[in-house]
């Protein structure tokens, strides 16, 4: 019977032979996942024996990430914005630049706000963490993706949050409402984009979440207004490229402030939107 640390040298150096970036790092989060141990503290218990009922979980989940699957999806469960987020193939794995998003968007959450919701919610991560990090505001969650909707509502009971969900396209489900507060992290990839992804983003994750362009910002550009608010506010991700293009689809007047900010990388990434009125007498 191998030691753990024994287990952990032998699934790194399988993981080199079939190069599998950052060989150490995947071998350790699987076998501490496996184990409900941390990361760090597989080291403590390197002499521990291994039971083959242990060895056989870890084994597949080595399989599967040596064929190209990314981790989060084999942990099922993400760490964001103080949340647990499950996730799986239905959904887009929230990134580091979402989470970003929604710390900005957070700090910008007023007072006299009551209303906020998370379009193209996916796993539900924006509005989740905004409803637990703001507990007053009344947030709904919308999605055109069944399977998306479905994994989002058990990320709200596993957060122990109540949030609203609706189904449907975009801004369709909220007719007749209004909201304080926007979030929405739209598919904007461009097809030309998609085909030069990693190939574990383009063979797991979802293509309706990533594959959009301009599109939606077109959408939203015309449609959001009738669904805004006095001085709502809206905080939207978008592409690299797409900054100045986004900037001139919002010139509308109604339009108090628009400002695009880049992420750690430099690039655009982040579109910020503060609404005045249709009524110029509000």
């Amino acid at each position: 019977m191998k030691t753990l640390g024994e287990i952990l040298n032998l699934s790194v150096q399988h993981l080199k032979e079939r190069q599998v970036p950052r060989a150490r790092r995947m071998a350790e989060e699987l076998l501490a996942h496996h184990l409900g141990l941390k990361r760090l503290d597989l080291y403590m218990q390197f002499d521990r024996p291994m039971l083959e009922s242990e060895l056989a979980a870890y084994r597949a989940s080595l399989k599967r990430k040596i064929k190209g699957e990314p981790l989060e999806y084999i942990l099922e469960k993400i760490s964001f914005f103080h949340c647990q987020i499950e996730v799986s193939p239905a959904v887009l794995i929230p990134r580091q630049e979402t989470e970003i998003l929604l710390s900005k968007a957070s700090q910008g959450v007023a007072p006299e706000m009551k209303t906020a919701w998370d379009l193209c919610c996916g796993s539900g991560c924006l509005g989740i963490g905004l409803k637990k990090a703001h507990p007053d505001l009344e947030v709904t969650l919308s999605d055109l993706s069944e399977s998306a909707l479905a994994l989002a509502k058990k990320n709200a009971v596993l957060n122990q949050v109540e949030v609203n969900f609706l189904h449907g396209d975009l801004l369709a489900p909220f007719a007749g409402k209004k909201a304080d507060l926007i979030l929405c992290n739209p598919p904007y990839v461009t097809e030309e984009e998609y085909a030069a992804l990693d190939p574990e983003v383009k063979h797991y994750e979802p293509k309706m979440a990533l594959v959009g362009g301009l599109t939606f910002y077109e959408r939203l550009s015309q449609e959001l207004p009738n669904y805004l608010n006095p001085h709502a506010k809206l905080f939207l991700e978008i592409g690299a490229s797409q900054g100045s293009a986004v900037l001139s689809l919002f010139s509308a007047a109604y339009w108090k402030v628009k400002r695009v900010e880049k992420d750690w990388a430099d690039h655009d990434r982040f579109f910020f939107l503060e609404f005045e009125s249709l009524d110029p007498l509000s």
